[in-house]
């Protein structure tokens, strides 16, 4: 299973937590795909914690964290 953890305004409209058998993914881009957000609204994608990118490999047990940019000083 891979868990799937949006933040800020990529929760409008979406739950806060989601789930996935990890044999249907590949890739966090699969999961952004899946999830309907486009890649250019993800500044932040963390895998187990670690900086990574779309095409950043996911396995079973993973945790995906997705930020979208924010502002503020």
């Amino acid at each position: 299973m891979i868990e799937v953890r949006l933040f800020a305004t990529l929760r409008a409209g979406r739950e806060k937590i989601y789930r996935f058998d990890a044999p249907e993914f590949e890739t966090a881009s699969d999961i952004l795909k899946k999830l309907d957000i486009p890649e250019k609204e993800v500044a932040i994608l963390l895998v187990n914690g670690f900086h990574s990118k779309p095409d950043a490999a996911v396995k079973d047990g993973d945790i995906l964290s997705l930020f979208p940019p924010v502002a503020g000083g």
